[in-house]
């Protein structure tokens, strides 16, 4: 059965905390339930901790909104266990075509290579990424005996109106139709949106630029023989002096941005009579379309200071905002929540100091500035201030048709792409040669593998916990390193190991670990020669790499991507 999730209405229930004397204890308390917050609740339960999500609204997103999920969120997704589910229901693209007034200049391809599970972007409006998410949040407490003592608690209308710390936690005070009461926690992620409660609360505020421009939203239902591809016009006839992009949704929904320019009313500009105009004028006047949701929006780069403070953590909007060019805002807040989890989790069971939680802030406050630096040059080169930069701005465009340098040049949004930690201090720098882009703090290339004589994937072998990565070139494994491996398999933080081996070597496992099979490509993508060892984060970055398999070199590099070191 369908389910219509922008008009679905969840209940709200009155928690036996509310009747509670005194503020009843959660280790995690998450407050908003839109992507970002989704996927970290998620991604706590699925580790084991014991975690609250609280949001004041009790309905998903209206409206496309954030529509464009990249693969490296796809591949998050994958490992909370609802990736397929929003890649079988949304539009694949790798392909995006650009327009200088009513002539394609060029076109490219963001994954130009074959060999990865997931395309470059998916488009599938919010709406069902926090509907999948939701379902996947119901589905955690019967899906394994571990999690029995474990839950995710939603709490619909639930609307965060205190914050206090304290030495020991947060106590935050809850206002719900039934009236308020306060709940205690050892830490509170905030991942209430760009206007974050938690955030006015504790005083603080993002900073940054605001664009003064409009952008009219138009998502129209209509049978259109447009390819699943990205489409950016630049002055187009049909809508002179401004820009339009284009893109393919699911259910026959297209979703089309018209620039209007700051002067534009925003309330006129939302009628219908004014809408469906500009998008007959786009799709020809025999083309029959519906409306289906219309938004303005004005946007800023911007981000707070600091995405910690003491126990509370920001994350996605509340800590960070940016233009919509370069689809970074959703991708990036997921990527939040992607590196939190395990570095909370590591915390809360006492295997790494508090400080691990500060290298959350500062690899996610580098890829907001990342992201904010993309996203405030797409905007000034779709937006152009002055008279000067248009010149110049058109002067690429009309260069782009058939000088390769101008290409470059040209900026439609540069799309979202995970961020490299190179800089951490978590990260062990190579003491060996390597060649490629797995460096450490890269995330973790994905390949085809083969698992147990079954078609698989590496990410898939891969996930929530520290993976030591092998390549064993096919020859008998030495004795010494599977002692040593099932002695990291069982140290305080324990880390798995992956061998991964040549096509036709057998067997499915190893002294009890996985073997992969694959056909040169994850030894090509992470230049890796037999002998050659990776030690991935359980975000799938990279932590460490070594030529020479070296149990002791292993474990200082996890003390060191824990902070024990």
């Amino acid at each position: 059965m369908s389910i219509d999730y922008q008009k679905l209405a969840l209940d709200y229930v009155r928690s036996p905390d509310q009747a509670a004397p005194r503020p009843a204890h959660h280790p995690v308390v998450v407050v908003g339930a839109g992507p970002v917050g989704l996927a970290a609740a998620i991604d706590f339960a699925q580790q084991g901790v014991r975690v609250v999500l609280l949001d004041e609204d009790n309905t998903l997103s209206t409206g496309s909104r954030a529509i464009c999920f990249a693969k490296r969120t796809l591949e998050i997704f994958d490992r909370l266990g609802c990736g397929e589910r929003m890649v079988q229901k949304g539009v694949g693209w790798n392909t995006g075509k650009v327009f200088f007034r009513s002539e394609l200049v060029f076109s490219f391809n963001l994954l130009p290579e074959a060999g990865h599970h997931r395309p470059a972007f998916i488009n599938l409006q919010q709406y069902y990424v926090e509907g999948f998410l939701f379902g996947r949040a119901q589905e955690l407490p019967s899906l394994d005996i571990r999690w029995k003592n474990h839950s995710l608690d939603i709490r619909w209308k639930n609307h965060v109106v205190g914050v206090i710390q304290g030495p020991d936690g947060v106590e935050v005070t809850v206002e719900t139709p039934d009236g308020e009461y306060r709940l205690h926690c050892d830490y509170l992620v905030a991942a209430d949106g760009a206007r974050s409660a938690v955030r006015k609360l504790l005083g603080h505020e993002s900073k940054g630029q605001t664009f003064r421009d409009r952008f009219l939203i138009a998502d129209v239902k209509m049978a259109a023989e447009f390819p699943a591809e990205r489409w950016f016009w630049f002055d187009p006839p049909f809508h002179p002096g401004q820009s339009v992009l284009l893109h393919r949704q699911p259910d026959n929904v297209w979703r089309i941005d018209f620039q209007l320019g700051w002067d534009a009313d925003p309330v006129a500009e939302r009628q219908p009579e004014r809408v469906i105009p500009r998008v007959r004028a786009l799709l020809g006047a025999d083309v029959p379309f519906e409306l289906e949701w219309v938004s303005i929006y004005t946007f800023a780069c911007l981000r707070m200071e600091r995405f910690r403070d003491g126990r509370v953590l920001f994350a996605g909007d509340a800590a960070h905002g940016v233009s919509p060019f370069g689809a970074r805002g959703a991708n990036g807040g997921v990527q939040d929540a992607d590196n939190l989890a395990w570095k909370l989790r590591l915390v809360l069971d006492g295997s790494a100091p508090d400080a691990l939680l500060d290298t959350y802030a500062a690899e996610r406050e580098f890829a907001a500035d990342e992201n904010i630096l993309n996203s405030t040059r797409s905007t000034d080169f779709i937006t152009p201030k002055s008279e000067a930069s248009r010149t110049f701005r058109d002067a690429v465009l009309q260069l782009a048709k058939d000088c390769a340098f101008a290409r470059r040049l040209v900026n439609s949004g540069r799309l979202s792409v995970p961020s490299t930690y190179a800089d951490s201090p978590l990260n062990t720098a190579d003491a060996d040669a390597f060649a490629g882009p797995m460096v450490p703090g890269a995330p973790s290339a994905d390949a085809p593998v083969r698992v147990d004589g079954r078609a698989g994937w590496f990410l898939q072998q891969v996930g929530s916990d520290f993976t030591l990565v092998y390549f064993g070139g096919g020859g008998k494994m030495p004795a010494e390193h599977l002692q040593a491996f099932c002695a990291l398999g069982e140290g305080t933080i324990p880390v798995r190991t992956v061998i991964v081996q040549p096509s036709g070597t057998k067997p499915g496992r190893i002294g009890g670990m996985r073997v992969l099979e694959e056909d040169g490509l994850v030894t090509q993508r992470f230049d890796a020669q037999p002998g050659t060892a990776y030690l991935l984060r359980p975000d799938q970055h990279v932590a460490a790499r070594w030529r020479r398999f070296d149990p002791d070199k292993v474990r200082t590099a996890l003390a060191r991507a824990t902070c024990n070191g």
